[in-house]
């Protein structure tokens, strides 16, 4: 599907309330520089479809493992590229214990849905605000240096995660619509960035990695890892840092 399909099927594609704004600005915008020069019907509009696009939040069909009372896959908080999967022991401000954990860290560009969604379902149990620099989010130490949003949840299985919205070069917005003690399902949209970033996903060692650098992936859909014993994991070792 090329981009101009994609964004004809955004206009019937649900959008984020965040967009709205921006939307009718581009609009407003539009019909101002059209009057005083017609010609420039033409670029507002793209622009306008363009915002429309970047806001959209299509309805995703979250996976589950059957047979089971309990949710033991971690599903992808952000669409986007896997452009690292570290075993890290993460700095302080994460809020996990000084140990080795798994991060798996997905690049959104300005093309991505922004919409970011729990990867499973459980409480929030940390919330912090750490502001930085606006790196390019592709680049390793936008983790340690960008504006970002940490939360740690108690998934429903008993085991601990915690996942960080990073800003980017271009994005300088994040948007997050919980706070502790709030419930997530797995799947269930809860927050925002805007207009190119990052998400990293920490989770322990003993999960199953379903996942492999360079892979494309689907908010609310992928499949990154599977807590059960019988988990077969795609990649056997992961790097080191």
């Amino acid at each position: 599907m090329n981009i101009i399909d994609s964004i004809k099927k955004s206009i019937l594609t649900p959008i984020h309330p965040a967009g709205i704004p921006f939307i009718a600005l581009f609009f407003i915008l539009t019909f101002i520089i059209g009057w005083l020069w017609s010609p420039l019907y033409f670029f507002g509009t793209i622009l306008t479809l363009w915002c429309v696009y970047f806001f959209r939040n299509p309805p995703r069909i979250t996976p589950t493992l059957s047979g089971s009372n309990t949710n033991n896959l971690i599903i992808s908080p952000a669409d986007g590229k896997v452009i690292d999967i570290l075993e890290i022991t993460p700095n302080e401000e994460i809020g996990l214990s000084k140990e080795k954990w798994i991060r798996v860290s997905i690049f959104m560009n300005v093309f991505d849905v922004h919409v970011n969604r729990s990867p499973m379902m459980g409480q929030i149990t940390y919330k912090k605000y750490v502001p930085g620099s606006f790196f390019n989010a592709s680049l390793d130490k936008a983790s340690e240096k960008n504006e970002r949003l940490i939360l740690n949840m108690d998934a429903e299985n008993g085991k601990k995660i915690a996942f960080v919205q990073i800003a980017g070069l271009v994005a300088r917005r994040i948007i997050c619509d919980i706070d502790i003690g709030n419930s997530l399902k797995a799947g269930e949209v809860f927050g925002l960035i805007r207009f190119g970033s990052r998400v990293d996903i920490y989770f322990p060692p003993d999960v199953a990695v379903m996942i492999l650098k360079g892979q494309k992936m689907i908010a609310g859909e992928t499949i990154i890892g599977d807590f059960s014993k019988n988990a077969k994991p795609v990649r056997e070792k992961l790097d080191e840092k």
